[in-house]
Formats: C-alpha cells, sequence, structure tokens
C-alpha cells in the first residue's frame, strides 16, 4: 500500500472506477478484482476516500455538463408538442404546464439569488471584515 502523500495503486485506481459504476461495494470489489474487506479498508483510508471523493464530484459535474448541454433540444421538444395542433390535447397541455412549471422556478432562483446578494452586501458593509474573520 502506498504511503502518506503517494499516488493511489492501479488497483486503487481501478477500485474506484468500480465504485462509481457498481451499486454495491461487493460489485464494485469483484469487477476491480480484490476482496470486498480489502475495498471496505480502503475506503477507510483518507487518501483513497478523498481520492473517490473526488472522481465522484467530477462524476456529477460530467452528468451535470451533459445535461446543460439537452436544455436547448429539451426546450425545442416541449414547444413543438406545445405548439403541435395535431398532438393530443394531453400531451400539449403537459408540455405547456412543464415550460410554465420551470419558468417559474427559474425566476424563484432568481429572486432567492438576488435577496442573497442583497444581504450579502449589507453583512459586508455592517460587519467589518476583520471581525468576521476572528474566532
Amino acid at each position: 500500500m502506498s504511503g502518506h502523500g503517494e499516488k493511489l495503486s492501479r488497483k486503487q485506481e481501478l477500485a474506484i472506477a468500480a465504485l462509481l459504476q457498481c451499486p454495491t461495494l461487493a460489485a464494485a470489489a469483484k469487477q476491480a478484482g480484490i476482496g470486498e474487506a480489502t475495498l471496505w479498508r480502503w475506503l477507510q483510508r483518507s487518501e483513497f476516500e478523498a481520492a473517490y471523493r473526488v472522481a465522484r464530484y467530477a462524476s456529477v459535474e460530467h452528468a451535470i455538463t451533459q445535461l446543460q448541454q439537452g436544455t436547448g433540444q429539451a426546450v425545442d421538444t416541449l414547444r413543438t408538442i406545445m405548439g403541435d395542433v395535431e398532438a393530443p390535447p394531453s400531451s400539449r397541455v403537459a408540455a405547456a404546464k412543464t415550460v410554465l412549471d420551470l419558468a417559474l422556478k427559474l425566476r424563484e432562483t432568481e429572486s432567492l439569488e438576488e435577496r442573497l446578494t442583497t444581504l450579502e452586501a449589507t453583512i459586508e458593509r455592517l460587519v467589518p471584515t476583520a471581525k468576521r474573520r476572528s474566532p
């Protein structure tokens, strides 16, 4: 096993990849070609757990990017269905409702963001920086 601050072994890298793909610890261990107890022990080690956490974060970021890339097409699809007079009325209503719901959620988010910015500016103005940093 590598010491403090050293790179992970190839088996550990495979184990992290397996943890990201498999639904259970047992399945991940099997895919990585190691024992389940070994994988469990590795997860207790801070450097392995930290590398796994970074990999999970990167995986989620990648998924978010893929979702963001599909938003334009999703909006186009909703608008197409909403305006298609030959589409079933239930589909048109569902598309319209989805567009309205998402527009309202976006507006709520923007409003909360504005309020948060105002609150942060107020705190910055009222509480000196040095005072906030002291324990």
